[in-house]
């Protein structure tokens, strides 16, 4: 028997909701070859909707590549694993896969490790000589392949801020975009789980990727189709939960899917046939307590300043922080300090900031935040 609710991976099947709009757009970029950035916080579905919009929109013309950037600490390392991924995600057999792999990167010394799992999809390694690197030629695979096979490739890129990271981050870059921006067979899908550092990669207009395509914001999944799904869920097990209680699930997680799903299953595991007040608040304490190493794994080495801040936002302060009365309350220093703990804040991915709010980046770290300090 498998979880009605599913979190901690992508969701696919009755497990996805919602997204019509999202998923029909995102449907029609890969159609129509246009570029896209997918933005949105951590844990609200980025990864389930391309896959969704991936099984939808992929057939024998169109070939939709998912590649996972996040472990790749080098532009090598990011070389590698896309050209690995276009390889092994255009080739229907194994010879196809090495045959291409000799044609296109035949400047290259490399060794192959090339595998089929017990499904039978391919994955490829490979193993660059670096004194032979020409990252061009490997950016250029997927066009050359869609060139040899009359087709048109997508290749969705996950975890994509990850490139913010590495040595000389802006000459790379401008090498993507000069690259990519000459496709014609080929389009792309950007998304990343770091919102703060994604939109920094592409709305400078003096950064490479300012302009590049089209750009999709992630709104939260609407109460309202939280609970349906949540009630539909436990009304299939025959098991009762009332509107007003699977609402209550939804807005003690501020909506973040990934947790309404989570909370979900520990009230659904606690009820044997229906809800009560009792079973929600031990749910609810079950989620904030498994985090708990988590958040204090993040919060361990900030400064008394930048906990101050993030007590006084889990105390209902949004704005207004360098007014005395909140400087003073929080002991925040000064307002010059303010600015400083703020942006140190933002680049850890602690605190977001919509419509000129402040808020805490994780909703269950929040309410761990109310408890603990």
């Amino acid at each position: 028997m498998r979880t009605p609710f599913v979190f901690g991976k992508t969701v696919s099947g009755d497990a996805f909701t919602d997204r019509e709009k999202e998923t029909e757009k995102l449907v029609s970029n890969f159609k129509y070859g246009v570029n896209t950035f997918l933005v949105s916080p951590r844990r609200w579905g980025k990864t389930s909707l391309v896959k969704k919009a991936k099984s939808l929109a992929e057939n024998k013309k169109l070939k939709i590549v998912y590649v996972d950037v996040q472990q790749c600490r080098s532009k090598e390392d990011f070389c590698e694993r896309f050209a690995s991924a276009v390889l092994s995600q255009t080739s229907s057999k194994m010879d196809e896969l090495l045959e291409n792999a000799r044609l296109f990167l035949n400047r290259f010394s490399f060794g192959v490790n090339a595998s089929a799992d017990m499904s039978g999809e391919m994955s490829l390694k490979l193993q660059l000589s670096p004194k032979e690197q020409s990252r061009e030629d490997l950016l250029q695979l997927p066009e050359n392949i869609a060139k040899r096979k009359e087709i048109n490739i997508v290749v969705c890129i996950d975890e994509f801020q990850q490139i913010g990271k590495y040595d000389d981050s802006l000459q790379f870059q401008i090498e993507l975009r000069s690259v990519w921006q000459h496709h014609e067979l080929t389009s792309y899908c950007l998304f990343g789980s770091r919102k703060h550092m994604m939109e920094s990669l592409f709305d400078d207009s003096s950064k490479p990727f300012y302009k590049f395509g089209d750009i999709i914001y992630l709104q939260r999944i609407p109460v309202e189709y939280w609970v349906k799904y949540i009630t539909g869920k436990f009304k299939e097990a025959n098991k009762s939960i009332t509107n007003e209680q699977a609402e209550w699930i939804v807005s003690r997680v501020d909506g973040n899917s990934s947790y309404v799903q989570q909370l979900s299953w520990y009230v659904f595991q606690r009820t044997e046939n229906v809800v009560d007040e009792e079973i929600l608040n031990d749910a609810l304490d079950e989620l904030i307590s498994q985090c708990g190493e988590v958040f204090e794994s993040k919060t361990e080495n900030l400064t008394a300043y930048q906990l101050n801040f993030l007590k006084a936002i889990s105390d209902g302060n949004h704005s207004g922080f360098s007014t005395a009365k909140i400087i003073e309350d929080y002991k925040l220093g000064s307002s010059a300090n303010v600015s400083i703990i703020k942006k140190s804040l933002m680049d850890k991915e602690l605190i977001t900031i919509e419509n000129k709010e402040i808020n805490i980046s994780d909703p269950i770290m929040e309410l761990w935040l109310k408890r603990e300090f």
